[in-house]
């Protein structure tokens, strides 16, 4: 089996140790990895059909129209496809085509009340719960897991109806937010893309959130169930 581990974009989600972390597994389970540092890879036909698996580490930055419609075709192909946090859920946001395909969008983070901030990334870490939904509890990404808490910043993001979501995150209406109401957003969901499966992993804003026994258990199954032999079976 064939990994490409594609990362970069911005540094605050330190791309670089995060995909480290999960060299280890990939290779314990058989995968040969290669690793690119942008998205031009994703251009490449040859390569892309020769690819089983992308993990893509890539926030915000840029993706041309020739290197989105190779990923998009690698994974209609079969070529599975999975991230966490920014680096699937933030990646590209002026290509509508990438967003179509990932089917989600990350939109903001809500921050502590505003006498609690101090003017750093921290001001975004909440203590908040990620709770399987009735799919997770038997999906093979999530089955056997039980709700977890952790303390990162907690995505809010906008979706359509093609992800099957495995497991969901609430943000509360705070008196101090213009929102009335609590909101609930995916926090992990799954995604047929013709023949591909994606699996996208919102927690994971730093190694020590991907160090979190639940979080990294999400994202090495997600690994091993978007696997294009594992799609194949």
């Amino acid at each position: 089996m064939k990994a490409l581990i594609v990362r970069g974009g911005w540094d605050g989600h330190h791309p670089v140790a995060s995909t480290e972390l999960f060299l280890p597994f990939l290779r314990e389970n058989g995968y040969e990895v290669r690793i690119e540092e942008s998205p031009a890879v994703y251009a490449d036909a040859a390569a892309m059909a020769d690819t089983d698996l992308i993990v893509q580490c890539v926030t915000m930055s840029e993706i041309t129209a020739e290197q989105v419609a190779g990923l998009q075709g690698a994974v209609a192909a079969g070529t599975g496809l999975t991230g966490w946090h920014g680096g699937i859920a933030d990646s590209y946001r002026a290509s509508a085509d990438y967003l179509h395909l990932v089917g989600g969008q990350f939109v903001t983070h809500p921050a502590l009340a505003p006498e609690l901030r101090v003017g750093g990334q921290e001001d975004n870490y909440l203590e908040h719960r990620i709770n399987l939904t009735e799919a997770g509890r038997t999906h093979p990404v999530t089955a056997g897991l039980a709700d977890f808490t952790v303390t990162s910043e907690q995505y809010w993001v906008l979706h359509d109806d093609l992800c099957d979501v495995l497991a969901t995150t609430t943000h509360p209406a705070e008196a101090w937010q213009p929102w009335h109401r609590p909101v609930t957003s995916p926090a992990v969901w799954t995604r047929q893309w013709g023949q591909g499966r994606i699996v996208v992993t919102t927690p994971g804003h730093t190694p020590d959130v991907l160090a979190d026994p639940s979080v990294r258990t999400i994202i090495e199954r997600g690994m091993l169930w978007a696997t294009r032999t594992s799609a194949e079976k």
